[in-house]
């Protein structure tokens, strides 16, 4: 139990430098609500997913990474 305790927060420190960088890195969107509403729909129609739209898929699966670990270890360190 204590090997799965360390590995998983390895992972789990592992997930959570991922995130930070991969949110540092990326580009702030001022544009207001209207970027908000249009921002999809302009980016609907180029076709193939563009850089942000990758970094942004890599950002939502470090935080899914993030929270299940966090819980597992969490968890782990209960029992």
């Amino acid at each position: 139990m204590e090997v799965l305790t360390t590995i998983m927060s390895i992972v789990q420190l592992i997930a959570a430098v991922a995130l930070l960088a991969i949110v540092m890195s990326q580009a702030t969107k001022s544009e207001g609500l209207t970027g908000t509403i249009g921002g999809k729909a302009e980016s609907a129609f180029r076709g193939k997913p563009g850089g942000e739209e990758k970094l942004a898929y890599v950002t939502k699966v470090a935080a899914i990474t993030f929270i299940v670990t966090s819980a597992i270890v969490g968890y782990l360190h209960m029992v």
